[in-house]
């Protein structure tokens, strides 16, 4: 299958969100089908981090669409993003879980587990078991500049089904749906109406 170009991240970010629900992530001889994503907006998202650091609005403004936004979380676990610009809202896209395909005895040697289930069941899970860090801060991923071995495809498997849900973890716009996800998926990090919601 062809990797996916430049205009799918030109579209609002809430949808493009929604449409990587299925797609398959490949990442240097490893790879997974998308099942799991938070979205996060430029503008009016107190959660997204342009809303308190200046270098992640340079980021936006300096990045092409489908470039890849890493970070550390807590001083402790790498988390990939994706921009999305040029449609109604720009943002970042958190990918959450895959479900793991290919590469998976590298996964399970950098997990230290064996089970599919427990290998990319949330982000910074995720990061580990592909081998991602901050050195692959601004990796372009689709189009002209997309080093070998990277990209994202639409996977040839059927449809899922894709349901809408609270985000993870945040303590900012905790009410806002902007988590998608498979649902019945056994990958994803938290289940359907399970997030629990940080008292107030």
């Amino acid at each position: 299958m062809p990797y996916l170009g430049t205009a799918f991240f030109e579209r609002d970010v809430l949808t493009v969100a929604r449409d990587l629900i299925g797609v398959e992530f490949d990442w240097h001889g490893c790879a997974g089908i998308i099942v799991e994503t938070e979205a996060y907006a430029v503008e009016g998202d107190l959660a997204c981090h342009t809303a308190s650091r200046p270098s992640a609005r340079d980021f936006v403004k300096s990045k092409p669409a489908g470039t890849a936004y890493v970070y550390l979380n807590y001083g402790m676990y790498w988390l990939f993003n994706l921009l999305v610009k040029g449609g109604e809202r720009d943002g970042l896209i958190l990918i959450r879980a895959l479900e793991p395909r290919r590469g998976l005895k590298q996964m399970q040697q950098r997990r230290n587990r064996i089970k599919p289930e427990d290998l990319c069941s949330g982000p910074g899970k995720l990061a580990t078991a592909l081998g991602i860090f901050g050195t692959h801060h601004g990796t372009v991923m689709i189009g002209r500049g997309k080093p070998a071995g990277v990209g994202l495809k639409m996977a040839a498997d059927p449809a899922h089904e894709v349901v809408s849900d609270i985000r993870v973890g945040i303590s900012q716009a905790v009410d806002f749906p902007w988590r998608f996800l498979s649902n019945h998926s056994p990958h994803v990090s938290v289940k359907f109406g399970k997030v629990k919601v940080p008292a107030t």
